[in-house]
């Protein structure tokens, strides 16, 4: 089943409840396995209402604009929770500060997700380790120093099931820039799980993750691009998500274990191997010699690699031309 694999609602709802329900459904029907939402308090998210964004795909927004934009009302939780458990999807969120964790707790999710630009917030992520949930980290930007820091702060308040994401926080990724490297030398390091958080467009990236042993992945989900809102154009619309989960399930999939030797599914093809065949009629008493047998398919003579123990022998009976070589008309 692995990997567990996420559709980021994040500002997709584009302020309508009914939207919100309508993605939950379709990252069911997809087959994720979790919807995550976000959750803040405007007083704590953004103190300067006059910041404008400098550069990339919100350049030019008022980051508070922007942030209010993509708020989920609390008080929608109840209904999105309802649709989620009906259709077979956990609902859990990003967490910007302590107040949002403990109205996510009294919701009782199962677990909570630091976002790229929170990984430099230990109190929070202390505070959120503390709860005892499952906690992923999302790494974007994050120096070693700074991913080492966030991990030891979770551990430091009794975390036990961390996951940490590689991510690039630029809006959308470029596949060049993904380094999905780094998640074995995350996993080496600390010994946790890893994943993916994709801002790429296409299901190359993830699929490429899940290959390498992604335990989760995590990609923005729309119902139509073309409806807009901040995160659209590096957001997959349902067909693509859907995609991508048979693509990722079954790069897993391929993965599998060390293994040689056939395949159940193979066992059938074993019988057209080469093997040794008489490439003439020749009589009882003959001394094979190189060009009396040849190797072809399928497989009911000897193996091949007998030749050189045939070369030499006497044949004990007449043979004939397209019979398989065997021990038995051997002397």
């Amino acid at each position: 089943m692995k990997p567990f694999i996420v559709a980021e609602m994040s500002a997709n709802h584009l302020g309508s409840l009914d939207r919100a329900l309508a993605i939950i459904d379709a990252a069911a029907e997809a087959g994720a396995d979790a919807v995550k939402v976000q959750t803040w308090d405007h007083g704590r998210m953004v103190v300067d209402e006059g910041y404008v964004i400098r550069s990339g795909p919100w350049e030019g927004w008022l980051l508070a604009e922007l942030y209010r934009e993509a708020f989920t009302p609390r008080a929608w939780w109840p209904a999105m929770q309802e649709r989620a458990a009906s259709v077979g999807v956990e609902l859990f969120s990003s967490v910007f500060d302590e107040p949002s964790l403990w109205f996510l707790e009294a919701h009782h999710v199962a677990r909570h997700k630091i976002a790229s630009c929170e990984l430099v917030d230990l109190p929070l992520i202390r505070a959120v380790a503390a709860t005892g949930k499952s906690l992923i980290l999302s790494t974007g930007m994050g120096t070693f120093g700074e991913i080492l820091e966030a991990v030891l702060a979770a551990e430091g308040e009794g975390c036990e099931d961390l996951t940490l994401l590689r991510c690039v926080s630029a809006y959308p990724a470029r596949p060049m820039e993904a380094c999905l490297a780094t998640m074995a030398d995350m996993l080496e390091r600390y010994s946790c799980k890893v994943g993916l958080s994709d801002h790429s467009l296409g299901l190359g990236v993830a699929v490429a993750a899940a290959a390498l042993g992604a335990d989760m992945i995590e990609k923005h989900l729309t119902i139509r691009r073309l409806d807009g809102g901040p995160d659209a154009a590096f957001s997959m619309e349902p067909e693509e998500f859907a995609d991508m989960v048979v693509a990722c399930r079954q790069a897993a999939q391929a993965v599998g274990e060390v293994r040689y030797g056939p395949t159940k599914h193979e066992e059938p093809q074993v019988a057209l191997r080469r093997s040794l065949w008489w490439a003439k009629s020749l009589p009882q008493g003959h001394i094979v010699v190189p060009g009396d047998c040849l190797s072809a398919r399928p497989a009911d003579g000897l193996p091949p690699k007998e030749q050189p123990k045939v070369l030499g022998r006497h044949l004990r009976l007449d043979v004939k031309r397209c019979e398989p070589v065997s021990w038995d008309c051997l002397a």
